[in-house]
């Protein structure tokens, strides 16, 4: 499902390529900044823009999470001397959640800080409803809470603003962040299926053979908008340490799709969707992991909710294009 929709992600290549004003991309280019004027955005006003589109899961989420933000001191919040890079939840039954993260202003930390309360409010309520034993859940459900934050923030924020420098800052924060979730984990999901089938086929894993395989997986991902270097792309396998845990990866692109799938029913005033998503909030590890999704109405043993999440894709590039196009 992945490698039929590429085309949507060698449109955007050509989008951010002309807005950019280059004749070819790179991959660095891929994070070039788009908008001309981001926004700054303090703690308070990310938690007062995050706690606007949790409005539809309910008001004693949104009252958890801003008590967490802004009275229990839940997150560690700025850069200090010393301090490791990353943004992270943690904690056990018996405490609230802990947040780990570097607030720098902008509108990448408080999308980050939707993800980790995603992460946190899941925690809190699994750890509320279940016992000990079934109080901790997958990684495989976790990457549905962060993302769904993320999604239904973007979403109140595109729809109450008509600023096109603030609606383009949006996007590309978006973009930023499939491109990890939605592009480069299912790149490397790929490659790591097809590194396990060649084992079982017999045949021997050499760096050459890995940068190769690698190196055209992105370049069809890339398409002909990005002029990449073989070898330094092909590398990308040695570099990230999620490989070498087994099968890891394409969880983080089940998450986004999860998380998109069930945003655009509760972004369509579904309440039985909203129901359904805080049960599955509660459920914490008491039920099979695709099983607890399921019972949202997201089936990720189908296409469907991958297919849907590329609709929202689709969706964020026509309406960049059509931004970029009134400046």
């Amino acid at each position: 499902t992945f490698k039929a929709n590429l085309g949507t992600w060698h449109r955007y290549w050509a989008i951010r390529r002309q807005a950019l004003g280059y004749d070819k991309l790179h991959p660095y280019d891929t994070k070039a900044p788009l908008s001309q004027n981001s926004p700054k955005v303090t703690f308070q006003q990310a938690v007062d823009w995050i706690s606007e589109g949790m409005k539809p899961l309910g008001d004693d989420y949104v009252a958890v999470l801003r008590r967490g933000c802004l009275e229990e001191r839940w997150v560690d919040i700025y850069p200090n001397e010393g301090k490791r890079l990353g943004a992270f939840s943690a904690g056990v039954k018996g405490t609230h959640p802990f947040i780990f993260t570097s607030f720098t202003d902008d509108l990448f930390s408080m999308s980050t800080l939707a993800h980790e309360l995603g992460h946190s409010l899941h925690s809190y309520y699994s750890r509320l409803k279940q016992p000990w034993t079934y109080a901790r859940y997958t990684l495989f459900e976790a990457e549905v809470a962060s993302n769904l934050n993320q999604a239904l923030t973007r979403a109140y924020l595109l729809d109450n603003t008509d600023d096109v420098e603030f609606q383009i800052a949006i996007i590309e924060e978006a973009m930023s962040n499939f491109y990890r979730y939605f592009f480069v984990m299912p790149t490397l999901a790929r490659f790591e299926l097809e590194i396990h089938e060649r084992v079982e086929r017999g045949e021997p894993l050499t760096s050459a053979s890995l940068i190769d395989l690698m190196a055209g997986l992105f370049a069809e991902g890339y398409g002909d908008e990005v002029v990449m270097d073989h070898d330094r792309v092909g590398m990308t396998w040695a570099q990230f340490g999620h490989l070498y845990a087994n099968f890891y990866v394409f969880q983080y692109t089940t998450g986004i799709s999860g998380a998109h799938a069930l945003a655009t029913d509760i972004l369509a005033g579904d309440s039985a969707a909203v129901a359904r998503y805080r049960d599955f909030l509660n459920a914490g590890g008491s039920r099979y992991p695709l099983d607890n999704l399921k019972a949202t109405g997201v089936d990720l043993t189908t296409p469907e909710p991958v297919e849907k999440t590329f609709a929202v894709l689709a969706d964020y590039v026509d309406r960049l294009e059509s931004l970029i196009a009134q400046r």
